[in-house]
């Protein structure tokens, strides 16, 4: 409960500046200089693309929690019997001994949105956050995609 209102707090205050840079923008347009026009524009873009990022982020969060849900009432999630450290994030070595049946099942079944969600959580516990997010994707778009 704790993430859920980190992320909230700080999606707030992403909107709150990306808001403020947008009045900014319109600011800078209304001036009527061809320079000021120009970071105007400028200034518009950036609010765009940073609503956007922020609008996927929160759907990969919204949608990754839901199938890891789903998985864990299926009862497929992988045991969580990893030795962790004070952190709360399991030692790498224990991680990745755990890695190679996760790989296998995706290898076995590369349509299997389950083999793909717990590979992702392999990724994760290995602490290879770009290739976890790659393989959620995988599982999410599998998940979503018409059978």
């Amino acid at each position: 409960m704790r993430g859920k209102l980190a992320v909230v707090v700080m999606a707030a205050l992403l909107v709150f500046y990306l808001v403020l840079v947008g009045v900014r923008a319109v600011l800078f347009i209304q001036s009527g200089e061809p320079v000021g026009i120009a970071i105007g524009l400028a200034l518009l873009i950036l609010p765009l693309i940073g609503f956007w990022a922020l609008a996927r982020e929160v759907a990969f969060g919204i949608r990754s929690e839901r199938l890891v849900r789903e998985l864990d009432e299926l009862g497929g999630l992988p045991a969580a019997d990893l030795p962790v450290r004070p952190s709360g994030r399991p030692y790498r070595d224990a991680a990745d001994e755990q890695f190679p049946a996760a790989q296998a099942a995706v290898e076995a079944e590369p349509e299997n949105w389950h083999a793909w969600l717990r590979l992702g959580l392999a990724y994760d516990a290995s602490g290879d956050r770009k290739r976890a997010r790659g393989a959620i994707r995988t599982a999410i778009s599998l998940e979503r995609a018409p059978k």
